[in-house]
């Protein structure tokens, strides 16, 4: 994908150009699909969303041909994946709500990296942990949701945020320990 094609065409459609939104979508799919199938091939076996389906969903849910005013490509790819890692909490909130004795589990996030296996229980409470994280660290918390739910290496992630990787690399680990110690200390 041409990183100066989007731009232009995000440009267009901020100026309310009409056929601009159509351009979109066959431009980024590419990657939204690389990164919803990076996603999906953590997840748990018997998993019944596929990587396209994730795509076409965060899709419809970031306006489909109704595209809003991007300002860049770093806000689009972000808000794709906010609607993807949205879709996954919801998705894995309702299995967690048809199972019987749904008790926690104690989970060790010393291992979490990029796209780590999870299970619906381990997502949910990775959600849980960012989303205080958020509060305090809105931008690291960003880099956290392109990372760890839609699988984007740590210089995808710094060029989707329009920063530099040595800065990418040290707020993934002060997100690392940040989220570590958060989930520990909402197991005891």
């Amino acid at each position: 994908m041409e990183a100066g094609e989007i731009t232009l065409v995000l440009q267009r459609i901020e100026r309310g150009e009409e056929p601009a939104a159509d351009r979109l979508l066959p431009l980024v799919y590419q990657d939204l699909r690389r990164l919803a199938a990076a996603r999906m091939a953590a997840e748990s076996p018997g998993q019944t969303l596929q990587p396209t389906a994730l795509v076409h969903e965060a899709w419809l849910r970031l306006g489909a041909d109704r595209q809003p005013a991007w300002q860049n490509r770093a806000q689009f790819f972000a808000a794709a994946a906010e609607a993807m890692r949205r879709i996954l909490i919801d998705r894995a909130r309702r299995r967690k709500a048809q199972r019987r004795g749904g008790d926690r589990e104690r989970v060790n996030l010393d291992d979490l990296e990029v796209a780590a296996a999870a299970d619906d229980a381990r997502v949910l409470q990775v959600n849980e942990a960012l989303e205080k994280f958020a509060v305090e660290e809105p931008e690291k918390a960003e880099l956290v949701k392109l990372r760890y739910f839609v699988g984007l290496t740590l210089e995808e992630a710094a060029r989707a945020l329009e920063i530099a990787e040595p800065t990418a690399r040290r707020w993934w680990a002060y997100a690392r320990a940040w989220l570590i110690k958060e989930m520990r200390a909402a197991g005891r």
